[in-house]
């Protein structure tokens, strides 16, 4: 369970946009129609994207009553799940691993650079609101570390210098490209060796 602070400056009024509702309907087919409780989770998740990635307890609301269930039992979901934010966290979450693996490979590094390019403490927001920054446990990609997560995708096998050039992107606005910044394709070795010993070579280095 993680410690959550609701944000201040609540909107009155959330509804989904026609084309979440959409998702939202096709989302409820899943369920039995005696279980419609049980899609809080991705109505959820739902009304985070839409809402520049917070939560505002007005979409809880909402969500509460599409599917005909008690308020609270919405919130004790949202407030539980460190995955649902309800604070602004600006249009690109970063969110960099700090578990051993990361950790010894410089995740400590990645975390000077968000403090420097972004904001001096974490889950707070950049100058010009773009980016927030927090430390996070395993996000299970332990064999390319150190990486963060951006929103979405996963960008992997950083040091400082291309730490600070995607970060810089961010604040841009125009993020570069996610993936391994070695090369590598997906959890793939980075130095491949042939059996007789006589093959050495790094396929993966720029």
């Amino acid at each position: 369970m993680t410690l959550k602070t609701i944000y201040e400056k609540q909107p009155e009024v959330f509804k989904f946009s026609d084309k979440n509702l959409k998702i939202a309907e096709d989302i409820l087919k899943k369920y039995p129609q005696d279980r419609k409780k049980s899609a809080v989770m991705p109505l959820l998740y739902l009304a985070q994207k839409q809402n520049e990635n917070w939560i505002p307890l007005s979409a809880m609301k909402y969500i509460a009553k599409y599917l005909s269930i008690p308020y609270i039992k919405v919130y004790e979901v949202a407030t539980f799940y460190s995955m649902y934010n309800l604070s602004p966290v600006g249009k690109y979450l970063v969110q960099v691993c700090t578990t051993s693996p990361c950790l010894i490979r410089g995740a400590d590094k990645l975390l000077k650079v968000c403090k420097e390019k972004i904001s001096t403490n974490e889950k707070e927001l950049s100058e010009n609101k773009k980016c927030s920054w927090m430390e996070v446990e395993c996000l299970g990609a332990c064999v390319n570390a150190p990486m963060i997560q951006v929103n979405e995708d996963y960008y992997e096998d950083l040091d400082e210098k291309n730490t600070r050039e995607i970060i810089e992107s961010l604040l841009k606005d125009k993020p570069l490209k996610p993936g391994s910044y070695r090369g590598r394709k997906n959890t793939s070795p980075e130095n491949i060796q042939n059996f007789n010993g006589k093959i050495n070579y790094d396929q993966n280095r720029r």
